[in-house]
């Protein structure tokens, strides 16, 4: 029901979240880690299908890669093999420091998720976004989700304004 409403709005782009740490799989979803990735390429094939731009937002990612890199990567390659132009990872705790996150950045592509199509999703929970932003795009992300002056999710995302002129000038 979800999927087909978001469909319904008829945006020509649609991003799904999908859970990409094995412990919101287990515990937040209730089913098994192969079903997560079953559930991830059938979603994603399908808005591939309806002609549309699809975009898969790896939830909880950094906290997921942390416990089980294979696992978490495992959900980026079946978006990325289901048609999903691009592969976003998400510090939905906004927790991950700069060094840390733009190293696993740079391993997500190493593995074979190409950089052109990695985006970045970063909360400010630590005042971190803007600068993780940086990280990921310094580490080959090519997509920042952010918010203007700091409105958006929860304490916000990366804020927009402040990531521009860097992007344009330095």
């Amino acid at each position: 029901e979800v999927l087909a409403a978001v469909l319904n709005a008829g945006t020509p782009a649609v991003c799904l979240v999908g859970k990409s740490h094995e412990f919101h799989v287990r515990t937040a979803l209730g089913i098994p880690l192969e079903e997560n990735l079953d559930n991830i390429r059938a979603s994603l094939a399908h808005v591939v299908a309806q002609g549309r731009e699809a975009l898969f937002d790896a939830e909880h990612f950094f906290d997921g890669y942390r416990a089980d890199p294979g696992y978490a990567l495992a959900c980026l390659q079946a978006a990325l093999e289901a048609g999903s132009r691009w592969i976003v990872l998400c510090d939905t705790n906004g927790g991950t420091l700069p060094g840390e996150l733009g190293e696993v950045v740079a391993r997500v592509i190493a593995a074979g998720i190409p950089g052109e199509r990695l985006g970045i999703h970063t909360h400010d929970d630590t005042g971190n976004a803007v600068a993780n932003s940086l990280a990921a795009i310094d580490a080959g992300a090519r997509q920042v989700q952010g918010t203007l002056n700091g409105l958006g999710e929860r304490c916000g995302n990366a804020n927009l304004t402040t990531l521009i002129a860097p992007l344009l000038l330095k």
